[in-house]
């Protein structure tokens, strides 16, 4: 019985430290500011210090306070390179946690008519890979010319041909999801993460069928591009630079 007890407190000990975490976690992303900051990061990229600032809206002084917050909590990291230091997102999976936290804020029972600005919800960056309108037609075809499997989380031998045909850099042993559905959260529908999204987003900006805009996470879709996704991938209502 005393063996029973003491396994059922440790186990109750760690559900509440658990817990715990979870809240410090919670609280550390629930200032707006801090907000601000982590969904600019959101386009895979280090920013400083003083460019965050400028994107909360807010001093330097106190956006460094943020930002120990937020790498006290292991959401970003710090890169240092010389006299200069660069903050991103920690990983994926913070990446993951915001673009479905962006999907449950969305929610239409919160905001019925969104105010996501029109580029931004055709075509944008998720962390590493593809997102917005765009993304989710190339899901959709994927899915329906058989490159994915039916759920979405493996490329089929089809698919893996086909990106092999098209020069997408696949990892032969990725580190994380080789592949895997991502909600998005102005579509409401899938698109593709993982690491053959991040690859194929890789493909398309090498190819100069899509161009970064610089400080957002807005991408454009350019002439070249407008051709070739329609040659492959059978899309047309595309906007371009």
């Amino acid at each position: 019985m005393g063996s029973s007890r003491r396994n059922t407190l440790t186990d109750e000990a760690s559900a509440s430290g658990l817990e715990l975490a979870m809240s410090d976690v919670a609280a550390a992303m629930s200032d707006p500011s801090r907000v601000a900051m982590l969904c600019a990061l959101m386009d895979g990229r280090a920013w400083t210090a003083t460019e965050l600032s400028a994107v909360a809206d807010i001093a330097a002084s106190t956006a460094s306070g943020h930002l120990s917050r937020l790498l006290h909590h292991g959401l970003v990291v710090c890169l240092s390179q010389g006299r200069h230091r660069y903050y991103r997102l920690a990983g994926h999976d913070i990446a993951g946690l915001l673009e479905n936290l962006m999907g449950v804020s969305m929610s239409p029972r919160r905001m019925p008519v969104t105010g996501t600005p029109g580029h931004l919800r055709h075509a944008r960056t998720c962390y590493d890979h593809l997102a917005g309108e765009l993304a989710v037609q190339l899901y959709a075809f994927m899915l329906e010319q058989h490159w994915l499997a039916p759920t979405g989380d493996a490329l089929t031998a089809e698919g893996r041909e086909r990106f092999t045909a098209l020069g997408v850099p696949l990892h032969p042993k990725p580190k994380r999801k080789a592949c895997c559905p991502c909600l998005d959260w102005s579509e409401r529908r899938y698109h593709l993460g993982g690491d053959a999204g991040a690859a194929l987003l890789t493909l398309f900006l090498q190819r100069g069928w899509l161009e970064r805009i610089p400080g957002y996470r807005e991408v454009t879709v350019t002439a070249a591009g407008r051709e070739a996704l329609l040659r492959i991938f059978a899309i047309d209502n595309i906007l371009t630079v």
